[in-house]
């Protein structure tokens, strides 16, 4: 009787090894994937839509640049955390060849959007600053050959290659994605 309290605590030790060899093994073969060589990526899908301008914007257009595509809405709460997150980033890496396309999700489309961007500002080092990165009109359609969307926000970092390097659905986090778009951006 006295062996089952050791023989229990053994197996929760040695499930708890396994668990986090399983997730630091999971963690480096992501990393792996990550970083190996771009032609081993799936491509990205492309995609026409409209920016608050009415004018045709193309993925293709940003061919040579590493890009991310973040589907968003006005009305997402995570959205609006990540907004000056993805300003910084823009004003950052912009110059290296990086740029945000903020795909605005809305049932209402313009009508929403418009003024959302037009008004809103957000803290960014201490500073307010309005989005700094093209807006697109999103549709349904044009998240189809993303593998369509859970929920918003959704963000698909692309190569310059235009290869599909990673996806995060719902929140970002903020220095992974920094790491990503700088590993991208050193290819």
């Amino acid at each position: 009787m006295q062996r089952t309290p050791w023989i229990i605590t053994t197996l929760a030790v040695m499930a708890l090894v396994l668990c986090l060899t399983f997730r630091a093994t999971s963690r480096s073969s992501i990393r792996e994937t990550q970083t190996t060589a771009n032609s081993r990526l799936p491509a990205a899908p492309n995609f026409t839509l409209q920016d608050l301008a009415a004018k045709d914007v193309s993925l293709t257009q940003f061919k040579g640049k590493v890009v991310l595509v973040n589907f968003w809405a006005t009305w997402c709460t995570p959205c609006r955390v990540e907004i000056p997150w993805f300003i910084e980033l823009q004003e950052k890496y912009g110059a290296q060849g990086f740029t945000v396309l903020g795909v605005a999700m809305d049932d209402e489309g313009k009508r929403a959007v418009a003024p959302f961007v037009q008004n809103e500002r957000f803290t960014v080092n201490g500073a307010d600053r309005p989005m700094n990165y093209p807006i697109l009109l999103g549709t349904d359609a044009a998240t189809q050959p993303f593998g369509g969307l859970l929920g918003v926000p959704t963000s698909v970092l692309i190569s310059k290659e235009g290869k599909v390097v990673k996806r995060e659905d719902g929140l970002v986090n903020y220095s992974e994605l920094d790491k990503a778009i700088q590993s991208q951006l050193e290819h």
